[in-house]
């Protein structure tokens, strides 16, 4: 009997001691496999090559908001953080459009109507060469992409270095004292020492996200069936926060116009297009270029999360810092989405020299 109870203490010691010590899967733990996630995790390895980084998404690769986003970067901002944002993120993805061609990358040039030279001067980067023309402006520096097949290409990129579970949901996030534990939606478990947020606007985590004060808002954008070239202009319309842009690699046009459907729920937006999207968005381009006004009859209906200031939040979120936000951009996800992810790197860094 006696021998039996110091069996039984022996064997409870390396339990108890796994208990107070849980094993950590990954040192990174990204949430959200969009532009923003992908570009994070991408950031993160090019930082610290040994670093263990699981992205996670609850759909598929770039099968977001990165799906259905226009693409379009055009250099501006509305603060002096956000245009140093912008002028980053331009010259981050023309090297990565330097070193490989074959990304879905299209320098595109650009046209900003105004009837406010000042603001347009205040908005836009001085490097881009605002040249006066009939009505506006003639600029450098933008181009689209296909932000959806360009967010596949860098997640096929990391897939060797990095692990990616795709159509797993987080359904809760809990700081410890040892790491962050991740409830998944197929009841496993994950620990990790560090987590990045970049849901888009899938805001789930109320008990985290709710005091950023970040609201979603619905995003249209009409797609004109009228065949448009590598030669095209895209055309911003800077006073309603509107632009025509066009899709060469798809041969058609995308007019997107601000929406004013405020705190709306991604997944209650299946339906498409309605009346009111259409006569609103028919409106405003009757307006600017009537003769494209009819061949408007189909488009894209996503959402996306803003701060309250408009401009990216990136930073960390829990007391102990373990917990980190990387969103809410105001429609500008791809646009920014390299400068936010080297401040992410930057926070990810300082945690390691800490």
């Amino acid at each position: 009997m006696g021998q039996g109870a110091c069996d039984h203490g022996e064997a409870a010691r390396p339990e108890a001691a796994a208990q107070a010590t849980p094993t950590v899967d990954a040192d990174i733990v990204v949430v959200g496999a969009g532009v923003v996630g992908c570009l994070v995790a991408t950031e993160a390895m090019a930082r610290e090559p040994r670093r263990r980084v699981t992205v996670i998404d609850k759909g598929l690769v770039g099968g977001g908001a990165s799906r259905f986003s226009a693409g379009l970067h055009f250099p501006r901002g509305a603060s002096a953080r956000v245009r140093a944002m912008a002028a980053y993120s331009g010259r981050w993805y023309e090297e990565l459009r330097r070193r490989d061609p074959q990304m879905p990358i299209h320098p595109v040039g650009m046209t900003v109507v105004s009837a406010d030279e000042a603001s347009v001067r205040e908005h836009y980067l001085a490097e881009v060469r605002l040249r006066p023309v009939d009505g506006g402006w003639d600029c450098d520096g933008a181009q689209y992409a296909d932000v959806g097949a360009l967010t596949q290409l860098l997640a096929a990129r990391l897939r060797d270095r990095v692990t990616i579970r795709e159509g797993t949901a987080v359904t809760s996030v809990s700081p410890t004292a040892d790491g962050v534990v991740l409830t998944l939606g197929t009841g496993a478990r994950l620990t990790a020492s560090r987590v990045v947020l970049a849901p888009g606007p899938w805001l789930a985590w109320p008990e985290l996200l709710a005091p950023l004060g970040i609201r979603v808002k619905k995003v249209v954008a009409l797609h004109v069936e009228r065949p448009a070239s590598l030669t095209d202009r895209a055309t911003v319309f800077h006073d309603e926060d509107a632009f025509l842009l066009p899709l060469a690699h798809r041969r058609h046009w995308l007019f997107s116009y601000t929406s004013t459907d405020w705190d709306v729920t991604p997944d209650a937006l299946a339906g498409g297009l309605s009346a009111e999207d259409l006569d609103r968005g028919r409106a405003l381009l009757a307006h600017h270029a009537p003769a494209l006004r009819p061949h408007c009859v189909s488009g894209r209906v996503f959402c996306d999360a803003y701060s309250p200031d408009r401009a990216p939040i990136v930073r960390p979120i829990t007391a102990d810092g373990r917990v980190m936000f990387a969103g809410a951009a105001g429609g500008s996800g791809y646009r920014l989405a390299p400068a936010i992810a080297a401040e992410c790197a930057d926070w990810l860094d300082e945690e390691d020299s800490a």
